[in-house]
C-alpha cells in the first residue's frame, strides 16, 4: 500500500526562533541544543564584565536567549515586558 504524503506543512517548521527587543528582532539557531550553548556563553562572558569587550550587557542578553526554551526565565521576561510597557504608558 503506498503511502500518503500530507499536503499540510508543519507550521512550527518553518518559523525561525527569534527574539524581540524593542523594536529589533534577533534570529536564534534553530537547534535547541545551539540557543542554550549561545545562551550559556553569553552568561559566562557577562560573568567575566572585568575584562575587555567582555560586560554586564551580556548577561541579559543570554537570559534573552534562555527565554525561548525554558518556561521559569519566560516567565520572568513577560512579567518585565508588561512591566516596562506599563511604566512607558504611565511616564507618556
Amino acid at each position: 500500500m503506498p503511502q500518503v504524503q500530507s499536503t499540510i506543512a508543519n507550521p512550527h517548521r518553518d518559523i525561525r526562533p527569534e527574539v524581540r527587543f524593542g523594536r529589533h528582532r534577533i534570529p536564534l539557531p534553530h537547534s535547541r541544543t545551539a540557543r542554550i550553548g549561545l545562551g550559556i556563553a553569553l552568561l559566562a562572558g557577562g560573568m567575566l564584565f572585568f575584562l575587555p569587550v567582555l560586560g554586564l550587557w551580556m548577561l541579559p542578553l543570554g537570559l534573552l536567549v534562555l527565554s525561548v526554551d525554558f518556561l521559569r526565565i519566560r516567565r520572568i521576561r513577560r512579567r518585565l515586558t508588561v512591566w516596562w510597557g506599563r511604566m512607558r504608558r504611565i511616564h507618556q
